[in-house]
């Protein structure tokens, strides 16, 4: 993504400026942030995981890297305890298809742990330890909305297997999108972070929990001072959904967008370009109960503005199920406010043969799909319109997960909410997310006269 050898990597071990009033006071930092690690050490966990792989028991197969320690594998995650009944918060790549989890405290410690919920898009996990009847340190979430740029941060967590380590840095910045997945909006911080820190705390100087680190930037795998985390923000409404319901429960609007090009800004009249264009809605939505258009420019969405794409998927997801947002949008020259009744966006994702020796002409093949575009030729020999737009699955291999969801003369209209028109954009798109390990990709797609989701592992 990134050119040459730099990767993300999913950490786990498997001129002058004036002002009309003067800038907030700079906070200094601490003579010794020896305390606060003191304080907050206790709450933060090492995850170890097991998965059972023909009768036998392999440990640490489940991170990217893993280190041997007197003949056995251990696997390198970290958590953080949130509840004193022990509730413990991680990545779900820490502890993706484990048969057993073990959580390590501070003191030495160990208990089983069971898991309460995990969501693959923001790749957050919930466990519970066994452990009934005990009370265990604990710490909270803070506000992320309120992190600055430049403000002082800790990263407690596991690298390398090593037990409770702390480092400090820095917020270096926010709002970072690297492509992880949809609702990607972390917080970048130089606080070293290596593999094994993943689903570790990233602290505020008030103790609070601000993210869950989860990714850094590298060209040798260790840390060069890029590392990522999930907002609390984010991560804090995730992590309620999977107490309450063991699984999320996002909104959805029904609409696929696209960014605000400068022309079009300037043809509306618009400052700068904002907003996000509707260019498809889908039938029986949300978004087209409300006289939602396609060509519509979303400005605002729950009283929040949207400034590009991002802004508008993660507002829409974070919204309650069954919630009525108001929607200020552009039409044309006119500005138009509708109010929309938001659907759960995983009821729309639906669960629902053949395999080519030769690529034909113009084919492209990932993920078991063979993939071409709709030309006349396909059209015709799937029956399909002529004017269809997007992605012709032509053949199925009949072994790969693609078989269990999708069959040939399928249209993929999405991926990961990216309108796709091109093989070769689906192929690099699934290429793209196979290498950042992300999990399972949601596709829009086109089946005779019926539109659904899907999920697709890359």
């Amino acid at each position: 993504m990134f050119g040459g050898r730099v990767a993300i990597i999913l950490i786990a071990v498997g001129a002058a400026m004036f002002f009309s009033e003067a800038p907030a006071a700079p906070r200094s930092a601490p003579e010794s942030f020896a305390d606060l690690a003191e304080a907050l050490t206790p709450s933060v966990v090492n995850i170890s995981t097991a998965q059972r792989v023909q009768g036998a028991v392999a440990t640490g197969e489940l991170e990217p890297l893993a280190r041997k320690f007197g003949g056995r594998a251990v696997s390198l995650g970290s958590g953080f305890i949130i509840d004193p009944v022990g509730i413990v918060v991680t990545n779900n790549h820490v502890i993706e298809n484990a048969d057993e989890i073990t959580v390590t405290l501070n003191d030495g410690r160990e208990f089983k742990a069971a898991i309460r919920g995990v969501d693959r898009e923001t790749d957050l996990a919930v466990l519970q330890l066994d452990a009934p009847g005990q009370r265990f340190p604990h710490v909270t979430f803070g506000d992320s909305d309120k992190a600055r740029v430049g403000d002082w941060v800790l990263a407690i967590g596991n690298p390398f297997g090593l037990g409770g380590s702390v480092t400090v840095g820095i917020i270096s910045a926010r709002n970072r999108d690297i492509e992880a997945g949809n609702f990607d909006d972390f917080i970048q911080t130089d606080a070293a972070i290596n593999r094994g820190n993943s689903g570790g705390p990233l602290f505020d100087l008030e103790g609070k929990v601000i993210g869950v680190n989860t990714a850094i930037y590298s060209q040798t795998g260790g840390s060069v001072g890029v590392g990522f985390a999930v907002p609390a923000g984010l991560a804090s409404t995730v992590v309620e959904q999977l107490l309450e319901y063991g699984e999320t429960r996002r909104g959805w609007l029904g609409v696929t967008i696209e960014e605000m090009t400068s022309q079009r800004a300037a043809e509306l009249g618009l400052d700068r370009p904002r907003g996000a264009v509707v260019t498809i809605v889908r039938p029986n939505s949300p978004a087209a109960a409300a006289g939602i258009a396609p060509n519509d420019v979303i400005l605002e969405f729950n009283r929040k503005p949207v400034g590009s794409v991002r802004d508008l998927t993660r507002a829409v997801a974070q919204t309650p199920v069954g919630s009525t947002a108001r929607v200020t949008l552009m039409r044309g020259s006119r500005r138009i406010i509708l109010d929309v009744r938001l659907d759960r966006r995983e009821k729309r994702v639906l669960a629902a043969s053949s395999s080519l020796d030769a690529l034909p002409l113009g084919a492209m093949k990932s993920s078991g799909l063979t993939l071409q575009k709709p030309s006349r030729e396909v059209t015709a020999a799937f029956g399909l319109p002529p004017d269809i737009e997007g992605v012709v699955v032509t053949a199925v291999d009949p072994d790969s997960p693609a078989a269990i969801v999708l069959q040939p003369g399928d249209v993929i209209l999405e991926i990961g909410w990216e309108r796709i028109t091109r093989p070769e954009a689906a192929v690099d798109k699934l290429e793209k997310l196979r290498n950042l390990n992300s999990g399972p990709v949601q596709i829009y797609v086109q089946r005779g006269d019926l539109l659904f989701f899907e999920l697709l592992r890359p």
